[in-house]
């Protein structure tokens, strides 16, 4: 596994592994933002690059490793439980977040909660080809966060999509915002609502 780990000052033991969208890595700005605020929160994080991306700097997942990514990211989950004694919790943007949701949908019990930021809901201009069918299996909590202007997805599919899953879940909406959720101007404000919201779901 590779990543960067923020170890918490106070810790509670809690911890987050968080990783990135499929066109990125782990040192997305946003990313680097959230670790810091859950970090100086409380919670330890690990900002991890998937498999795929280990592999090669660019480029994006192919479909036939997504099963690989998950295992990446279960190893990490492993790793981190075994020098934690808290709760566990697992996230990622779009892609990231779409492989941490089928890794908890197939393993129950792994993590006590789920950070999903810019959930692809379907392809862009495709609405039709939702990723959902694992959705009634995900029994993990789950804080969702979307911006208004997300062409993977609207906010009414959204709901709707996460009507489907029968864990605790809550929607956070970014005002304004696309796939990317927060431009650097907005970056902090961004993270900050989303650390707020996190603890307000899994406090």
């Amino acid at each position: 596994m590779r990543g960067t780990l923020h170890l918490a000052t106070g810790a509670s033991g809690d911890f987050l592994v968080l990783t990135h969208g499929a066109g990125g890595n782990s040192n997305a700005a946003l990313l680097v933002a959230l670790a810091q605020e859950f970090a100086a929160a409380g919670v330890s994080v690990l900002r991890c690059d998937l498999p795929y991306r280990q592999r090669r700097r660019l480029g994006p997942p192919s479909p036939a490793t997504a099963k690989e990514d998950q295992e990446g990211l279960r190893r990490a989950v492993t790793l981190m439980k075994e020098q934690s004694n808290g709760r566990a919790f697992l996230g990622g943007s779009s892609y990231g977040g779409r492989q941490a949701s089928l890794l908890a949908a197939s393993h129950s019990g792994l993590v006590e909660g789920l950070l999903l930021l810019s959930y692809p809901l379907h392809p862009p201009g495709k609405p039709v080809q939702l990723r959902t069918a694992h959705f009634p299996e995900l029994q993990t909590p789950s804080l969702f966060v979307s911006g208004t202007k997300d062409v993977f997805g609207t906010i009414e599919e959204l709901d709707a999509a996460i009507a489907l899953i029968p864990a605790r879940t809550a929607l956070v909406k970014i005002a304004g915002a696309s796939h990317g959720l927060a431009k650097p101007a907005s970056t902090p404000t961004v993270a900050s609502m989303v650390r707020k919201s996190f603890f307000d779901l899994f406090a």
